[in-house]
């Protein structure tokens, strides 16, 4: 069952599936990249400089970088996935991944596989297998395991715990699982399947009738647990169309029997409520876009 009052911005995350408008015309784009070439399909342009990082604005703005700036964008390309650091959360803002048919097959083996430190992130604000034991939450993959079978390197990559978020059981093994084997079900029929997954930490009406956020953290790195988690698919077809599927569930238990349509929800309230943008780097590829978005009927 789904439970709480929590508001996703611009939608009810009780929802049926409905069909968004479909835009003209598309531009042809190859196929065949490795996770180099996912920073196409990015939901954030990265800024890139060539020359070290960014000068803040101003006439002093050279000198207020002596020491460097304490933060930028953590980006990490690794063999199956780009991933979006966020050291506060000691997880993910966000996981890239492409399926195919081929990434699909091969004779992997998760049980070859062990949950892992990131060493390149920072011990102040990484997660340990630690954080996790006895807190009553999985470690949730973001890019899962099972869409890596192509390589035993790229699917044990998905088990640093950078990929991962602490899950409701329930939700990881039924629910969740479910809209991951679905994810690979459309891999199998399309030439590419695109697949963002992330937290969301939703605000939520309290008793006093004020809007708060509030989430749990477990283990000594106070790792965040998570109130929702999204999934956006983009699927490029054989024709040349793409389309768009956004889904949104809870950190909580969900009955695995409701279907994945009911968690469709309008890629804008996604955007708004994770502080990312898809569609504006989708339309610099294609202004051929189906979006299959949640209706207003249950």
């Amino acid at each position: 069952m789904l439970r709480g009052r929590w508001l996703l911005p611009g939608a009810s995350l009780a929802l049926g599936a409905g069909l968004g408008a479909a835009l003209a015309a598309r531009r042809g784009d190859g196929g065949g990249e490795g996770a180099a070439g996912l920073l196409g399909r990015l939901p954030v342009v990265p800024v890139l400089a060539a020359a070290g990082p960014p000068q803040p604005a101003g006439s002093g703005g050279a000198d207020l970088a002596k020491y460097g700036l304490p933060g930028l964008a953590q980006l990490r390309s690794r063999e199956s996935y780009v991933l979006c650091y966020d050291p506060r959360s000691r997880s993910a803002l966000w996981v890239i991944e492409r399926l195919n048919r081929d990434t699909l097959r091969g004779a992997s083996d998760r049980a070859a596989c062990d949950f892992q430190e990131d060493g390149s992130v920072h011990e102040y604000h990484r997660a340990t297998n630690a954080d996790y034991r006895g807190s009553g939450f999985d470690r949730g993959h973001l890019a899962a395991a099972a869409n890596h079978r192509w390589s035993q390197k790229a699917m044990q990559d998905t088990f640093y715990l950078s990929n991962v978020a602490p899950q409701v059981p329930h939700l990881n093994q039924n629910a969740w699982n479910n809209l991951e084997k679905y994810s690979r079900s459309l891999a199998r029929n399309n030439k590419n399947v695109y697949v963002c997954t992330g937290p969301l930490f939703l605000p939520r009406m309290e008793a006093d009738g004020k809007m708060y956020v509030k989430y749990q953290v477990i283990g000594k790195n106070n790792v965040a647990v998570p109130t929702h988690f999204f999934k956006v698919l983009i699927l490029e077809k054989e024709s040349g169309e793409i389309e768009l599927r956004s889904y949104v569930m809870p950190n909580s238990p969900v009955d695995e029997n409701i279907p994945l349509e009911r968690f469709l929800v309008p890629i804008e309230s996604i955007e708004r409520a994770s502080g990312l943008l898809f569609v504006p780097n989708i339309l610099k590829k294609t202004n051929n876009l189906k979006a299959i978005t949640a209706g207003n009927k249950r």
